[in-house]
């Protein structure tokens, strides 16, 4: 089914671009002149937001249809954060990125594309929603994983994605790595051989986190999917009666970041757009259906009312644990850090 969705997404840009060479409709509409041409919007984001985005695009057109008269057309474009952040570098010519860690729009500001400031723009540092990182097991949990210390058993087989191309693995590390310094008493040599032997499980290491999840799920492989909260739901919901979701005892707090491409978006006429495509993500329509989609509402008030289907008592580090992204990044993930050590062992 998901790969199935993939091809549905494929055929809509087909579908949208075809339109855009019947009808002459332009990227760059000017709202200020009542120009009713379709605006066209490219955004770039990370793999398991396929479906959020999908419904959301629909909500953001009557919006913008309402407010405007225009028409607006919103493509996207989904893979590993990382991966993600580098094609937009590279030439994807995206109006907005919706990606996993801020990080990953870090990287596209220092190659000139989005000014600084970016992550101030938004409400809570850019992040209209948030989620966590979870195990998912098959219903029963036979191999009774509980915590992270059972992903290093010899009996665990684990799937997880891999830090150098996913948003979702890196948070996935940070909560394992966050667990095992407490376990250590913050001895990071010992917390090192913990996370050298969780990898050791780890049966593949796709490129992102739906890939993960397409392996876990529909390739049945592994005992345990190290997944982001919401992609775990869903497979829950597509799947009924087959897979359950662990909380570990230590987890992160998860920000997906958003930022308007400006180079971009200036270059195509549309930055006015861009930026209401993001700023309606904090609406209240917009803030349920993310919580609808299992993605944890910035809107507290929103997000207390979908109390019964996320564990809001959860203990959380954040990324201000580790320093920052900068840190964490330069500490962990960068070519030859803590992870290349671990994982070239």
């Amino acid at each position: 089914m998901r790969k199935f969705k993939e091809n549905v997404c494929l055929s809509v840009l087909s579908a949208c671009l075809l339109a855009g060479i019947l009808t002459g409709c332009g990227k760059g509409a000017d709202t200020s002149s009542g120009d009713n041409t379709t605006v066209e919007l490219l955004n770039v984001s990370y793999d398991p937001t396929r479906e959020f985005y999908a419904a959301y695009n629909e909500l953001f057109h009557e919006y913008w249809k309402e407010k405007t008269g225009q028409d607006v057309t919103v493509t996207q474009s989904h893979g590993g954060s990382g991966s993600q952040a580098r094609s937009v570098i590279e030439g994807n010519e995206a109006d907005v990125v919706t990606l996993a860690l801020a990080h990953d729009i870090t990287a596209i500001e220092e190659a000139g594309m989005i000014q600084s400031g970016w992550a101030e723009e938004f409400d809570k540092d850019s992040s209209p929603y948030t989620s966590t990182i979870v195990f998912l097991v098959r219903k029963g949990n036979e191999k009774n994983i509980q915590d992270w210390n059972d992903l290093i058993r010899d009996d665990v087989a684990v799937i997880t994605p891999n830090p150098k191309t996913s948003g979702a693995a890196c948070w996935g590390f940070l909560a394992a790595w966050a667990y095992q310094q407490e376990q250590d008493g913050q001895d990071s040599a010992a917390t090192q051989e913990f996370m050298k032997k969780l990898y050791q499980n780890v049966l593949v290491l796709d490129s992102g986190a739906r890939g993960s999840t397409n392996t876990f799920v529909e390739n049945g492989q592994g005992d345990v999917l190290i997944a982001w909260e919401n992609e775990a739901y869903l497979s829950m919901q597509e799947y009924p009666d087959q897979y359950e979701i662990i909380t570990p005892s230590i987890s992160i707090l998860a920000q997906p970041s958003v930022a308007v491409v400006d180079e971009n978006a200036e270059s195509h006429g549309t930055p006015e757009a861009a930026s209401a495509y993001l700023e309606y993500l904090y609406s209240e329509e917009a803030q349920r259906l993310a919580a609808e989609n299992y993605y944890r509402p910035s809107n507290e008030d929103i997000l207390r009312e979908f109390s019964d289907q996320f564990d809001l008592d959860m203990n959380l580090v954040t990324i201000e644990d580790f320093g920052g992204w900068n840190e964490a990044y330069k500490t962990f993930f960068e070519d030859g850090a803590i992870f290349d050590q671990i994982y070239g062992e």
